[in-house]
């Protein structure tokens, strides 16, 4: 007999089985001899009172044992000789669009101009030894995407996108702890997140698809605003419909986009700073007890979000025993990100505060970049990849369409300069930033380059320093000991998502004027997240295979 309890326990129960039979057979009734083995449905924490609860659904396993996997099996077939299906870019999105055009007897061929998960580990390390940033291969770009090593949380809002649990049960298939499927806030961890994106390359390798590595997208090949296939660095070209999924810091994507005339929109991003505190102190304010956490429970997590002037202030890919990460992706720029490993273990805990940042607030003249030479450098970029391109037009893009792109740039450039042109990153106390206040002396930092103390609140744009200013202080009102010295703020968080929307039509997902072009997930600014992205990658295949399906000269094949 198999019997689903709702139950709420202290953490202790909830962390051991052999406790948790023990109360399920005081509470319940059920002789301890009879319970053969239990499996936690759904887990979350109650950390509002004093004493904690652990909120639990049990399935409890009476004189039987369980004869299915925790995790719901997806059947992979052979798809050698199928029609051929292009995705550019090998992060969740892609991966997943993959593995379900697969699932649709479509052959999938990935194009990723990183190196594989495995290889980018090597790269990522010459950031912080070096301070030398291959192009090509780091925190944004390689097999697995941005989120590879950026914590693999699998947090999301966009469950009316799709089958949110189809993604979860496809990442246990491939190596994830089922943890995932019962946790309130699954994570995978930085850690343990390479292994299952190897894994769900060789499936799509062994059912007969394609993977390119060091191979980057150069041009799409429109004819007669239909996709034909795109052409690459390495002078191959791939025929078939794309699936464009190549991150939200693509940025010679966006380029190419605009200058060959193929529809895409400014769209507003959150830009602000890595806040890193003690991980001892987030847990003593958040479990209420000056012991911190205990052995029973995991690292406090956080969540605050206001209102500034008109703009949300909010905090971003909270990371509870994490790192601060460098996730710059080229030269003259600092970026800071977070991640985690699956124990959550570090001595410090991070989360992104960041403003709302819209497109109008930087063509309405609260921000002006005055570089000239800045300038003149964008227009050279668009002109490379279309000669034609007259000075209206040159000025209609960059005014119009890439105001967020070249704003993220500059901001970027500016906490370069700032951190003394390496990947060393400008820094500040908390408090300080609230009182405008130098400060002459930093914390100890899970940032692996380093600090160096800045007045962000002087050289930060005031409409973005001044909000977050407003936030702390709203955050620390409202959570005793938040506000405080103790943390550091790290210079600058801005790839918190696409900084444009490539347009696609809401019932095919095909762009609005190229056809067989499928716009997906974060880099087209229709995902915010490891899971919505996978989610919207299984839509656009799904897309693809109904394009395929209707178009006549694939039925007449």
């Amino acid at each position: 007999m198999i019997q689903e309890y709702q139950l709420r326990v202290l953490p202790e129960i909830a962390a051991n089985e052999q406790r948790l039979k023990e109360y399920l057979s005081e509470e319940k009734g059920i002789n301890p001899r009879n319970i053969n083995a239990t499996r936690i449905l759904k887990r979350s924490i109650d950390a509002r009172q004093r004493t904690i609860f652990v909120n639990l659904k049990v399935q409890v396993y009476i004189n039987e044992m369980p004869k299915d996997d925790e995790y719901e099996h997806t059947i992979y077939n052979k798809v050698e000789g199928k029609p051929q299906v292009i995705v550019v870019g090998a992060g969740p999105g892609g991966l997943f669009a993959a593995l379900r055009l697969i699932e649709l007897g479509l052959r999938p061929v990935i194009v990723e101009r990183g190196k594989d998960v495995r290889e980018r580990k090597k790269d990522l390390a010459q950031i912080s030894r070096e301070h030398t940033i291959n192009p090509e291969s780091n925190y944004s770009f390689g097999e697995g995407g941005a989120g590879a090593y950026s914590d693999g949380k699998l947090y999301t809002r966009s469950k009316k996108r799709g089958n949110v649990d189809k993604i979860f049960n496809v990442f246990c298939q491939h190596g994830a702890s089922t943890a995932i499927l019962a946790d309130a806030h699954p994570h995978i961890g930085t850690d343990k997140l390479p292994r299952v994106i190897e894994n769900m390359r060789n499936t799509i390798i062994e059912c007969g698809g394609e993977v390119h590595f060091e191979t980057r997208m150069d041009a799409l090949i429109i004819e007669n605003n239909e996709i034909k296939g795109i052409e690459t660095n390495t002078g191959k070209t791939f025929l078939g419909p794309v699936i464009l999924a190549t991150g939200h810091s693509a940025r010679d994507v966006y380029r190419w986009l605009a200058a060959n005339d193929v529809t895409i929109e400014a769209k507003g991003i959150a830009v602000g700073v890595r806040l890193e505190h003690p991980a001892m102190l987030i847990d003593q304010i958040q479990y209420h007890n000056k012991n911190g956490r205990g052995k029973y429970l995991p690292a406090a997590e956080y969540s605050f979000v206001t209102q500034a002037e008109g703009r949300g202030v909010y905090s971003f890919c909270m990371c509870p025993g994490g790192f601060i990460v460098p996730a710059a992706s080229g030269p003259e720029q600092v970026v800071v990100n977070g991640m985690s490993p699956s124990n959550r273990g570090s001595r410090w805990s991070n989360s992104g505060m960041v403003v709302e940042i819209q497109s109008e607030d930087l063509i309405s003249g609260e921000w002006r970049m005055e570089n000239g030479e800045l300038a003149a450098q964008q227009n050279e970029q668009l002109l490379a990849l279309n000669p034609s391109l007259s000075n209206s037009q040159l000025s209609t893009l960059n005014s119009q369409l890439l105001p967020v792109l070249h704003f993220q740039e500059e901001l970027e450039r500016q906490c370069w300069l700032q951190g003394g042109r390496r990947q060393t990153a400008p820094a500040q106390r908390m408090a300080d930033f609230t009182r405008k206040k130098l400060s002459y002396d930093l914390p100890e930092s899970s940032y692996a380059p380093g600090l160096i103390s800045s007045p962000l609140h002087f050289w930060m744009p005031e409409f973005i320093s001044k909000r977050l200013s407003l936030g702390f202080q709203q955050f620390g009102r409202s959570s005793h000991g938040f506000l405080t010295n103790e943390a550091v703020m790290i210079g600058v968080e801005t790839r918190t998502s696409s900084p444009v929307r490539i347009i696609r039509d809401k019932e095919t997902l095909q762009h609005v004027t190229v056809r067989g072009l499928f716009p997906c997930g974060e880099g087209a600014g229709y995902a915010g997240g490891i899971v919505s992205a996978g989610v919207d990658g299984e839509r656009c295949a799904e897309a693809v295979a109904n394009y395929l399906n209707h178009s006549p000269k694939h039925i007449s094949r």
